[in-house]
């Protein structure tokens, strides 16, 4: 019996024959669908073609529905040739059929620069609401779970209709990761992590922004997991703090910007008093040095080397929140970057009042080393409103910079003793009970240069750091199922 139906993406002949010929190959193949733009004249030998705007609006994918009449649906989503492994739709057929998975995907080959190499992908999981997870070019959905999510969508979109579907799939069955490298794909954006990671929130891509909020806040309503704009109220009046507003600096082994990062603190102008608490997690190439220099000088400058060893970044801060000198309000700064200005922390502590939230998050501004701007510039996640900030928090991978916190709160919670993604987690632990408060304007330089923990990253650190941040929401999206709504 023929079991599927193939629908590829399609915009140059060539690519096209050669991933029609692989796929033919199959006895499973119904029908093979080229999705072609409309106006464009491609047709091959065996294929029927389908007129389509755009692989991620809501219109093509309906149209896949309408086409859908084998039990297996197989969607091919990049421009570039496609190469299936050994009998891979047979594998990908009988998994799909033995677990009932309405979504059943892959690792892969990726060919970069003419380089094969394994891409190892990670488990869908409750809380991998992100709208960038990777499931790879080859997409193998069961076709009674496809045409029943495009039923359930009332809503039209040009750039989340692919997102709606995995999302509306995922309220039916399981979407199961095949730990096999099934197939090979090209791949043409050869960037760094430390590039991509910014794409999201690129001004110009705002449009799709909106669409993939409005598609996940339908989806969380759907499963229980929206929170309506209700927060508890904070008076602020714990009085017991030795200052106003502190300054936390957790470092290790920056030397060449440690200096900078000072600077830029002590030269605040306030109408409160603030110090600077700085946790040198065991520094060795002369940071203590340069820290010890400034607290001698100045006794707002604060010089904590924690009692353990084995503090990441969040064990730091904890450190520095807990100490006797810390202010009501603990702000961020990390070790390489600088404050905008000498106005960077009364901004931020009057947001606290002026919004009445339990956490203050800025925007910055993206600069090279020598702290000239670089794009995409300002980063000011606007995305964040009061009416649906801390919905679409799940749906992103990061809230922005920099960050501060009304201490009681911090200390209640505590921050997570890692080294990546402490910050998101607080930010979605708090936003579930209170306001986040936003300044849009730039309070902060984010230098990008060799030594971020993010700058170039090889796919294992990188699924590691995306299956942690989706273990966080799903953590979180269990504990927002359990909060009643007003």
């Amino acid at each position: 019996m023929k079991q599927l139906n193939c629908f590829v993406v399609c915009n140059d002949t060539i690519q096209a024959e050669k991933t029609v010929q692989q796929l033919a190959l199959s006895p499973l193949v119904n029908h093979i669908y080229l999705l072609v733009k409309k106006g464009t004249e491609i047709k091959l030998e065996g294929c029927l073609t389908l007129e389509v705007d755009s692989i991620q609006s809501s219109e093509t994918i309906r149209k896949i529905a309408e086409k859908s009449d084998t039990p297996y649906s197989l969607i091919y989503t990049k421009e570039t040739i496609l190469e299936p492994g050994q009998y891979a739709l047979e594998r990908f057929f009988h998994i799909a059929e033995s677990t009932g998975s309405g979504l059943v995907y892959s690792d892969y080959y990726q060919i970069a620069g003419g380089v094969r190499s394994g891409l190892p992908l990670i488990d869908y999981q409750e809380g991998s609401l992100r709208d960038d997870f990777n499931f790879g070019s080859l997409l193998f959905y069961d076709a009674e779970c496809l045409k029943k999510a495009v039923a359930n969508t009332n809503a039209t979109y040009r750039f989340a209709g692919l997102y709606n579907l995995r999302l509306k799939v995922s309220q039916q069955a399981e979407l199961l990761h095949i730990n096999e490298y099934l197939y090979a794909e090209v791949e043409s954006d050869l960037r760094q992590s430390g590039e991509k990671q910014f794409d999201y929130v690129d001004p110009k891509n705002r449009t799709v922004q909106v669409e993939m909020e409005a598609a996940c806040t339908d989806h969380l309503k759907k499963i229980g997991g929206y929170l309506a704009p209700d927060f508890k109220s904070i008076a602020f009046d714990e009085s017991h703090f030795p200052v106003e507003a502190s300054v936390i600096i957790p470092i290790k082994n920056r030397v060449r910007t440690v200096e900078d990062a000072l600077k830029s603190v002590l030269i605040q102008h306030t109408d409160f008093k603030f110090n600077l608490i700085i946790v040198d997690n065991y520094s060795t190439d002369g940071t203590s040095e340069i820290i010890e220099k400034y607290a001698s000088l100045d006794n707002r400058v604060i010089h904590v080397i924690p009692g353990r060893t084995d503090l990441g970044i969040g064990g730091c801060w904890n450190a520095g929140v807990d100490h006797a000198d810390c202010g009501k309000f603990s702000v961020q700064l990390d070790s390489d970057d600088v404050y905008q200005d000498e106005n960077t922390l009364q901004t931020i502590v009057n947001a606290f009042y002026e919004q009445n939230c339990a956490m203050v998050i800025g925007s910055y501004t993206m600069t090279n080393f020598n702290m000239e701007t670089i794009p995409p510039g300002l980063i000011d996640h606007q995305e964040w409103t009061p009416e649906n900030g801390r919905n679409n928090a799940m749906r992103i991978n990061g809230l922005g910079a920099p960050r501060a916190f009304y201490t009681p709160v911090l200390r209640d919670i505590k921050v997570p003793n890692t080294s990546y993604g402490e910050d998101y987690a607080l930010g979605l632990r708090i936003s579930r009970e209170y306001q986040i408060g936003r300044v849009y304007e730039s309070l902060y330089l984010c230098r990008r240069w060799e030594d971020n923990s993010d700058a170039s990253l090889d796919v294992v650190k990188m699924n590691g750091y995306n299956l942690y941040k989706d273990k966080i929401r799903t953590i979180e999206l269990k504990a927002r199922k359990r909060t009643p709504n007003p």
